[in-house]
């Protein structure tokens, strides 16, 4: 009973540890929160919470041939995952926050495009994997005692940790919302943009760099 209340909240602990780190999916949350409201910004968070549990899974389950592939194609996935984030930061940087607040219905299928966002941007980064084996080594959470009920519990700990984290970012966000005029959101807009040109920049240079 007692190493299955331990994996629960050490699932929870890491759930919220691999998203805590505030890079190009936390900016984008924040943006989307402040522009689109909570719900879009925490599908954005789910997505991301999707793909990193696909990586758990990948840790987890032990298959080299996918861990080897993206340790082999690591500096290619990043070139593709920072061009990405290049693209996406010059969109954010040429929006107009005033036409977002005057459309604030969104279409059918927006929770989705969300969702696929917040989920290929962070899958496009295989440097997550590192993080996680670093968690589970740290956490003991691969421990050889256990059976399978625990992992079942560990992983969907995971899942809620971290989606307890994206709930407590974008209901913290927003209570801040009321705050901000159309300036103050150009000015997010602009100024998220701009980390996130800095952020694909550095990642095409690194990428490049190694490549060759």
């Amino acid at each position: 009973m007692q190493s299955l209340v331990y994996i629960i909240l050490t699932g929870l602990l890491i759930g919220a540890l691999i998203s805590a780190p505030m890079g190009p999916i936390g900016m984008l949350v924040i943006q989307r929160t402040l522009i689109k409201g909570r719900a879009p910004a925490f599908f954005t968070g789910i997505g991301a919470t999707l793909s990193d549990f696909i990586y758990c899974l990948l840790t987890g389950l032990g298959l080299s041939f996918v861990t080897d592939f993206i340790q082999n194609n690591q500096n290619m996935l990043q070139l593709v995952g920072s061009v990405v984030l290049m693209l996406y930061g010059i969109y954010l940087f040429r929006t107009n926050p005033s036409r977002k607040l005057s459309t604030p219905v969104p279409t059918a299928n927006s929770p989705w495009r969300d969702f696929a966002t917040g989920f290929l941007l962070t899958f496009s980064n295989p440097l997550i994997l590192l993080f996680i084996i670093g968690l589970f080594a740290r956490f003991n959470f691969l421990d050889t005692t256990y059976r399978f009920y625990h992992y079942i519990a560990g992983y969907l700990a995971i899942i809620g940790g971290a989606a307890a984290w994206w709930f407590a970012v974008t209901y913290s966000v927003n209570k801040l919302r009321a705050h901000f005029n159309v300036r103050s959101l150009w000015l997010v807009n602009r100024i998220i943009a701009i980390i996130l040109l800095a952020m694909a920049t550095a990642g095409v240079v690194l990428s490049i760099k190694n490549l060759t």
